[in-house]
């Protein structure tokens, strides 16, 4: 048993601060002569012993059960509900506060309930997790009220229970009931799909207004002696890599969420996506919290990606890109997409460069670099005086700066995203459906 569990002497209610203030006031008009002193006295050894009878049973009561109903895993960000059912083995009243995560978010409690001996109550509540990772709810705090109401007694009743908070899988149960090419565009990915071209035969089909005369087949057409066309799908069994920065750059927040919730949700959509289409996905997370996943198929992978990712948080350090890209090209010996994901900054190209170039002699390299909402906000803003010019002129020389880096990156032939949090899984998503699209891997 937890030593919170331990009971606890129980503290008085207002009633009791009532009563005692009013045997404060006799006491004040006996010292005057307004009153008797032997009646002081009298309500004094009165009120000690109702005082002490009532403490004694509230102290003695039996802790009500209590049993929680909580899921087992939460998707960060998401209002979950929760429920409690109370049983005591005699009627009282109760107020009632689960010992959630202290950081969630929480609507509903505390409760105050009426307990009818040998029947049991229920009260709902919602919480909303504000941060990935393991946690605990410790138990349920009560606080007893005695039955005359002039005391009440805390206590935890319940069991400690461990749950495990995941980046948003919301969006991909939603998926699961359309296709790869429905599913990318609920993200809000626009790519313009070239019908029947693509790298890996699929089927011959009648023509139809609008392919190509390439993909007319003359000897099938000449046997059926109408036009028929051959019909080609994007290749599947190819590999898509994502490189995760966990560093001080994605410490970063956007409203409540840090700049790397946003990344593994995104990075969940767009696996999700490549899975469906066929590709092996893998991952790999460094500069703060390291993992790594290898390539896998099939849509059953993206439990393997939960559950090695849920926990990975950002720390405040450096990230060494070289580092990172000597360590996935010894792991990732077959030529993959690699989605690298960061917060760029001009500081730190000349290491990312160079990692990218590493990766290049083997791998196609995406670079997406995550853009703070705070800074389109800014340049926004209207200026009325000389610190909101001062701190838009800083705003628009920090952007020029990032947009420099982003060129020199792209001079050198790298693929760059220059993208809000918002906007990420749409636009790794387009730029994934656009690479397959032109058989660029």
């Amino acid at each position: 048993m937890l030593p919170s569990r331990i009971r606890s002497l129980p503290r008085p209610a207002p009633a009791m601060l009532v009563l005692l203030a009013l045997w404060a006031a006799l006491g004040l008009a006996a010292s005057i002569e307004y009153a008797p002193v032997s009646a002081w006295q009298a309500a004094g050894v009165v009120l000690l012993l109702v005082a002490t009878f009532d403490a004694l049973r509230v102290m003695q009561g039996a802790t009500p059960d209590v049993q929680r109903r909580v899921p087992d895993t939460w998707p960060i960000g998401v209002e979950r509900p929760v429920a409690l059912k109370l049983q005591a083995s005699r009627a009282q009243q109760v107020d009632v506060f689960d010992l959630h995560p202290g950081t969630w978010a929480m609507q509903g409690l505390p409760r105050r309930l009426r307990l009818r001996r040998g029947e049991a109550a229920s009260l709902d509540y919602t919480l909303r997790a504000t941060a990935r990772g393991d946690f605990v709810f410790d138990g349920v705090q009560l606080r007893l009220h005695s039955p005359w109401r002039l005391w009440w007694h805390a206590r935890v009743a319940g069991e400690p229970q461990r749950v495990r908070v995941f980046p948003n899988f919301a969006p991909l149960a939603r998926f699961a009931m359309f296709s790869a090419e429905q599913a990318s565009r609920l993200v809000g990915a626009h790519v313009k799909r070239r019908r029947g071209e693509g790298t890996d035969f699929h089927q011959m089909r009648e023509y139809r207004v609008g392919d190509s005369l390439r993909q007319i087949d003359w000897k099938a057409t000449a046997r059926a002696r109408r036009l028929i066309s051959r019909e080609y799908q994007d290749e599947k069994n190819q590999q898509l890599v994502l490189m995760l920065d966990t560093g001080r750059r994605l410490l970063a927040r956007d409203g409540e969420l840090a700049h790397f919730d946003h990344v593994l949700d995104a990075s969940l959509v767009v696996s999700y996506l490549a899975l469906r289409q066929g590709d092996g996905v893998g991952l790999l997370a460094s500069g703060g919290d390291s993992a790594w996943v290898p390539p896998q198929r099939g849509v059953g992978a993206i439990d393997n990606l939960l559950r090695a990712t849920y926990a990975l948080q950002p720390k405040p350090v450096a990230t060494d890109f070289l580092q990172a890209a000597t360590e996935l090209s010894l792991r990732q010996r077959r030529r993959a997409l690699v989605m690298l994901v960061t917060n760029l900054r001009d500081e730190d190209m000349d290491d990312l460069l160079a990692a990218v170039q590493m990766l290049r002699k083997r791998h196609l390299v995406c670079v997406a670099s995550l853009r703070e909402g705070s800074l389109d906000a800014t340049l926004a803003q209207d200026v009325h005086d000389l610190p909101s010019a001062i701190h838009a002129g800083a705003t628009a020389q920090y952007l020029a700066q990032r947009n420099a880096a982003h060129d020199a990156l792209r001079s050198h032939g790298v693929m760059v995203l220059d993208v809000a949090c918002g906007q990420l899984a749409a636009a790794l998503v387009e730029k994934y459906l656009a690479i397959k699209r032109d058989g660029l891997l």
